[in-house]
């Protein structure tokens, strides 16, 4: 047996075996997947064209000082860092978060820990990435389940001392995917305590942080920069595809640990793609601007009133803390996912392929997951179905 025998299905992939042969009830609405469907940032194209010829470069793989510089400075405002953050030293942009959140793998964790196989902690339910990073570098997957009871975070400090001497990197996504659950200072600071006592790396995926109704959530950078100026044992992941609606540019960063960080782009320096130029100029723009992202969480906000408005209290609603999911309890989400689209051509995904199942159940099997990406037209329809059917 090979490690790529346990990888994860794809959520998709069991969705559309599910749904194979069902014809939609109604003209389909799909929220299942979460592609930011709001306009691009107007600056975009007039960039893309300035710096066309540059497509036939090659880029660097720390990307152009300008761009280190703009993350650096928009963390320093974001998380009140000021000018704690090197843009040499404790920034590598990324081609899409996720293929750092998957190689960070590699720099983080041993063949052994404490003479055992290392052990990467992950919540659950969970980004699939997290998972095959873990198997593809040798590691076990321990899944740390997120539940109502536990604010719809994993509670790692739950987990036994010696699971946690065996552990090498702990997955945090804050907001969580799909519960929408935001880790506050006291959260991040128990996880550090532990990465500092079991020595382990937080990879903290922040890659929903921009989009909130209230207050915005607090960073694993803000945190560990008060005791740790050099942000130790610490990768923190941003993207710009939720943020500012450019899921196709695959842009994003990585944030953290000089040392870590060294280690990483030497790494990436054999086994990473480059951001291709124009890509980065774009990037350096939109981390330079509020006033798209502020727009972007106004149209968000009235998708959620809308969604109230049409379910109210049923199904556990709850505004997420952060990120555009709702994270609703149906009773059995893979039969109201079926259902939806068999009556009412709305296309959502069930909890139960998010999550894994453990000793405690699996956490995601009474919920459907529902992405308000769409127009809020669309999106008053697909409630005003979900409400009739279920």
């Amino acid at each position: 047996m090979s490690r790529l025998d346990a990888l994860p299905t794809s959520p998709f992939t069991r969705l559309n075996k599910l749904l194979d042969g069902v014809a939609p009830g109604q003209p389909p609405i799909h929220m299942h997947i979460g592609e930011p469907q709001h306009p691009v940032p107007p600056f975009v194209g007039e960039i893309l064209a300035k710096h066309i010829a540059d497509f036939g470069r090659y880029p660097p793989i720390i990307g152009p000082d300008h761009l280190r510089q703009a993350i650096a400075a928009w963390l320093g405002r974001r998380y009140k860092l000021g000018a704690a953050v090197d843009p040499a030293r404790h920034i590598l942009p990324l081609v899409g978060t996720r293929e750092g959140l998957f190689s960070a793998a590699f720099v983080t964790i041993p063949e052994e820990k404490n003479g055992k196989k290392p052990v990467v902690l992950i919540p659950n339910p969970f980004y699939q990435c997290y998972a095959a990073a873990a198997l593809s570098a040798g590691a076990e997957p321990i899944y740390v389940n997120a539940t109502r009871e536990t604010g719809f975070l994993p509670d790692f400090t739950s987990v036994p001392r010696d699971t946690l001497a065996r552990t090498a990197a702990v997955y945090m996504c804050s907001p969580s995917n799909p519960e929408g659950g935001a880790a506050n200072a006291d959260t991040w600071t128990r996880l550090f305590a532990l990465a500092d006592e079991f020595d382990f790396t937080v990879l903290a995926d922040e890659c929903y942080s921009e989009i909130y109704a209230g207050t915005p959530p607090t960073g694993a950078l803000e945190v560990r920069g008060k005791t740790h100026p050099d942000f130790t044992r610490l990768f923190a992941f941003h993207s710009l595809s939720k943020r500012s609606n450019l899921p196709g540019m695959r842009s994003g960063f990585i944030a953290g640990d000089a040392n870590l960080i060294a280690r990483f782009r030497e790494f990436r320096n054999v086994a990473g793609p480059q951001m291709p130029l124009p890509i980065a100029a774009v990037s350096t723009a939109a981390w330079s601007d509020e006033k798209h992202v502020e727009a972007n969480r106004d149209l968000y906000a009235e998708k959620f009133e809308i969604a109230k408005g049409k379910i109210g209290n049923r199904f556990g609603f709850r505004v997420p803390d952060g990120g555009f999911f709702l994270w609703l309890d149906v009773g059995d989400g893979e039969e109201a996912a079926a259902r939806l689209w068999r009556e009412g051509g709305v296309r959502v995904l069930p909890g139960l392929y998010l999550a894994r199942h453990t000793q405690a159940g699996n956490p995601g099997k009474s919920f459907i997951r529902v992405a308000l990406v769409n127009d809020s037209a669309s999106t008053s329809e697909a409630f005003e179905r979900l409400a009739r059917i279920l």
